[in-house]
C-alpha cells in the first residue's frame, strides 16, 4: 500500500518559516497585492505585496525558534492562528505571542495576513510574567 504525504500549505509554509527563522523566505507564500495588516505595541501599520512583507518578516523572524503553544483553527476562507513563540537571540532568550487572521485565495495563496502581535519578551521579561504567574 501506497501512502502519500499531502502538500503543504502556505500556512503550513509559513509556520515552517517562521519556526526555522526564515521569515525573509516568505515572498512566494502571498498572493499578488496582499496585505499585511499587523497591530504591535503601541502600533499599528500595513504592509503591500510579497516582498515587502518578506522584508518585515525577515526582521521579526530572523532566528530558529521553537512553537511552545500552537492552536490552528480553520475560518471560512483561511485559517487563524495563535502561537508562542520562544528564541534565543544574541544569547537571550525571548518570547512573543502572535495571532494571524489569514485569508486565502482560490489558489491557496496569503491574500491577507491581519497580525497581533503582544511584542518581544527578553529574559527579563518573561522572568518577571514566571514570577507573577506562580504569585497568584
Amino acid at each position: 500500500m501506497t501512502t502519500t504525504t499531502p502538500a503543504l500549505t502556505a500556512v503550513d509554509r509559513l509556520l515552517e518559516a517562521i519556526v526555522a527563522g526564515r521569515g525573509a523566505s516568505v515572498a512566494g507564500l502571498y498572493a499578488e497585492g496582499a496585505v499585511l495588516d499587523a497591530t504591535v505595541p503601541g502600533w499599528r501599520f500595513r504592509e503591500r505585496g510579497g516582498e515587502a512583507i518578506a522584508a518585515q518578516y525577515a526582521e521579526w523572524f530572523a532566528d530558529p525558534g521553537t512553537l511552545e503553544e500552537l492552536d490552528r483553527q480553520p475560518v471560512d476562507g483561511g485559517e487563524v492562528l495563535t502561537y508562542l513563540l520562544a528564541w534565543t537571540e544574541g544569547g537571550v532568550p525571548h518570547a512573543a505571542h502572535h495571532c494571524h487572521r489569514l485569508t486565502l485565495d482560490a489558489e491557496g495563496l496569503i491574500a491577507v495576513d491581519q497580525v497581533f502581535c503582544g511584542g518581544r519578551w527578553d529574559a527579563t521579561l518573561l522572568a518577571a510574567m514566571e514570577e507573577a504567574e506562580h504569585a497568584g
